[in-house]
């Protein structure tokens, strides 16, 4: 009887404690960087060695990582990216990112105020030593020239291809339906990854794009891979870097 009452009583107290307090504890964010230096972090530039940060592209100061061109004559097309050590599968990636300064010199028209989050991405080390990208999927990232409208939170595919609406994506880029984000102003992009299920976009806590299957190429489904940084020819900060695993 006692075994009965106490199973009847603990479904009763069930249906009245709050759901946080019956469920899994939610997992925690994990700070992938730690406000002071890149470890943890890989540099690949193209025309470089892995882990030969050519010019100090990517260095910190002030609690931020800075992706900076201070030491360079001209850019050459030297297209960088700054590597997690872990490669995730399911999980929520959030940063604080803004452009500011002037691009370098040399860099390309269509990489003014352009930097860009890559996930599901190839290892530095499997890059050839003159590749632009990893094979990856990027969440391109967009500052405003000033005057007009210039999305952010966009889809790039290096090497990939997505599903989108029930269509298998060809195209390189898609716009999101962000807003427009002018000056120097600190923007928050947040990605929800479910290995290669769905990923969406979010900027600023708003859902911008969202897609399925992604995928190599040759049709291989993408359902984990490394996240990196961009250097892409103009100056950009990143802060308060942090992944919250899913189940």
């Amino acid at each position: 009887m006692f075994a009965l009452h106490n199973s009847v009583l603990i479904s009763a107290l069930a249906l009245l404690l709050p759901a946080w307090n019956i469920t899994a504890k939610e997992e925690k964010w994990i700070q992938l960087f730690n406000g002071q230096d890149l470890s943890n972090w890989t540099v690949k530039i193209r025309g470089y060695e892995v882990g030969n940060n050519h010019n100090n592209t990517f260095s910190v100061k002030n609690g931020v990582i800075r992706v900076s061109y201070d030491q360079y004559d001209d850019f050459n097309e030297t297209f960088g990216h700054l590597f997690y050590n872990l490669p995730f599968s399911h999980y929520v990636f959030r940063a604080e990112y803004r452009f500011l300064g002037k691009q370098a010199p040399g860099g390309p028209g269509w990489a003014f105020r352009n930097s860009g989050v890559m996930i599901h991405g190839q290892t530095p080390e499997t890059m050839t030593r003159n590749q632009d990208f990893p094979d990856s999927i990027e969440v391109q990232l967009l500052g405003g020239t000033g005057k007009g409208k210039r999305t952010t939170g966009n889809l790039c595919t290096p090497g990939t291809d997505v599903v989108m609406n029930g269509k298998l994506l060809k195209r390189h880029c898609t716009s999101s339906n962000s807003k427009t984000f002018h000056g120097d102003q600190w923007v928050t992009v947040e990605i929800e990854v479910r290995g290669s299920k769905s990923i969406k976009h979010f900027i600023n806590g708003e859902t911008v794009l969202a897609y399925t299957n992604p995928q190599l190429d040759d049709g291989t489904l993408l359902n984990s891979g490394t996240i990196s940084l961009q250097s892409e020819s103009h100056p950009v900060e990143f802060r308060k870097i942090e992944l919250k695993r899913l189940r």
